[in-house]
């Protein structure tokens, strides 16, 4: 495998990082990956020569919020990335740290540690920055609502783009508009809560010490319900991990009936990326209401 030249210039001009063995690895369905050798280190490179130019500049922010949390989750040393202004092709060099498979006891650990991030509460839902979810630009303008964040911030920018591609059809919004008359009395109160925002099974795993390692974050300040119900769209996560976190974090009563609700955000999204049977599982919940 090959890395770019501007790349690896850049590391050697502005971090003296000089790019040794190269390994290619999963980045994802948007990024390039490799394991790298660089100055005596194993080390996690991951690049885009067409995303916008600040979306890792995003995720390194991401990264550095859910770091300062302090909550025992493992979050990657950042060690380079280049800035918005810079003309090379985007790229976020990191720790390597390698996969191991968790235990109950690392699930049970996980989960109270993620209960302790949501514990971490903002003034406001949503965030002073913009980000991204995936490749798609993801809004947090401010809210004092959840409901309101969760509409204008989350579903509603998802459900015009979707429009406008032709993946669903404008007639939607009769049934979206009445889900959303109704989501000031479905959704239970909450403070604005730290979210990894981004929290599937292919955006964490256990490192060497049984520790949960987060990774490809879209943070931003949402109801916890949100993140949990992230977890349960593609599984990957135990029953020790939910357990703990309600221990830790008693849920509501009838949460389980508003999964699909929180779960049309992503599943928008990957209308978005992705289309195909997305969209049908998208219209499915929304002719539902």
């Amino acid at each position: 495998m090959t890395l770019p030249d501007p790349i690896l210039s850049y590391l050697k001009e502005k971090h003296q990082i000089s790019v040794k063995n190269v390994k290619a690895v999963s980045g994802g369905s948007i990024n390039q990956a490799a394991r790298v050798t660089a100055n005596g280190q194993e080390l996690f490179l991951k690049w885009n020569e067409t995303a916008p130019k600040d979306m890792f500049d995003k995720e390194v922010k991401g990264l550095e919020l859910l770091r300062e949390a302090e909550t025992g989750l493992v979050i990657p040393e950042v060690i380079a990335y280049n800035p918005e202004e810079d003309d090379t092709p985007g790229f976020l060099l990191m720790e390597y740290i390698e996969p191991y498979r968790g235990d109950g006891e690392a699930s049970r650990s996980f989960g109270k540690q993620l209960a302790r991030l949501h514990s971490h509460t903002g003034t406001f839902f949503g965030l002073d920055h913009d980000n991204y979810i995936g490749r798609l630009p993801q809004s947090n303008k401010s809210h004092s609502s959840w409901t309101s964040f969760f509409i204008h911030e989350r579903i509603e920018p998802q459900l015009e783009q979707a429009f406008l591609k032709g993946t669903l059809q404008r007639s939607l919004l009769a049934n979206w508009s009445r889900l959303a008359g109704r989501l000031e009395d479905i959704f239970p109160d909450s403070k604005p809560s730290l979210l990894h925002g981004d929290l599937w099974g292919g955006n964490y795993f256990f490192n060497n010490k049984h520790q949960a390692v987060l990774i490809d974050p879209a943070v931003y300040y949402g109801h916890p319900e949100m993140e949990l119900s992230f977890t349960k769209m593609f599984g990957g996560f135990s029953n020790d991990f939910y357990d703990s976190y309600a221990f830790e974090s008693p849920l509501d009563a009838g949460f389980s009936d508003r999964v699909e609700i929180y779960n049309l955000y992503p599943l928008l999204v990957h209308v978005n990326l992705f289309g195909g049977h997305y969209a049908s599982q998208a219209i499915s919940i929304l002719n539902r209401y």
